[in-house]
């Protein structure tokens, strides 16, 4: 009925004080008749009584400076500047532009010049069919990922430019 687990978290609960008021009164009665309560919870409260009276091992003073010394002699990877090639940033960037300049020349191809009236350049704009263009994800996709490595290029570009600036002031 009573396993020798329970027997224990029981008594461990008592114990500590986390057991309630009916427990309690439920443990005390076993620990007054029965000798298997009473052996264990005497075991129990020597471990508990070894344990409050032991004092925890703190690290030496010196434990946090040895810890920052040992990492210190590993090798700590280096920086992004010092691995990425730049011209492998460039020439992506370049094959980018390149496709967006070709896109916008396909697009200007398309446009009817002849037409025999002369009208401004925003009339033959507004004449051009986007949806030949820009009705495919995939097209979508490609100008999204060219706008926003322009804008890389840019915000690289400008933070550059702010960093001379500082060094010349």
């Amino acid at each position: 009925m009573n396993t020798q687990r329970n027997i224990e978290e029981r008594l461990w609960e008592f114990i500590d004080g986390h057991s309630s008021l009916e427990e309690k009164t439920v443990i005390e009665r076993l620990l007054q008749t029965d000798v298997e309560w009473k052996a264990k919870y005497s075991e129990l409260l020597e471990v508990n009584e070894m344990l409050q009276s032991s004092e925890l091992e703190a690290p030496s003073m010196r434990f946090t400076k040895n810890v920052m010394e040992e990492i210190a002699k590993m090798h700590i990877a280096p920086a992004t500047k010092s691995y990425i090639n730049k011209r492998i940033i460039w020439g992506i960037g370049l094959f980018f532009m390149t496709m967006l300049v070709a896109i916008l020349i396909y697009g200007f191809s398309q446009m009817d010049w002849n037409t025999g009236e002369s009208s401004a350049i925003t009339d033959k704009l507004s004449k051009i069919d986007y949806t030949k263009f820009f009705n495919n994800t995939w097209v979508n996709a490609f100008m999204m990922i060219n706008v926003l490595l322009g804008l890389v290029l840019l915000d690289n570009y400008f933070s550059n430019k702010r960093k001379q600036f500082r060094k010349e002031a």
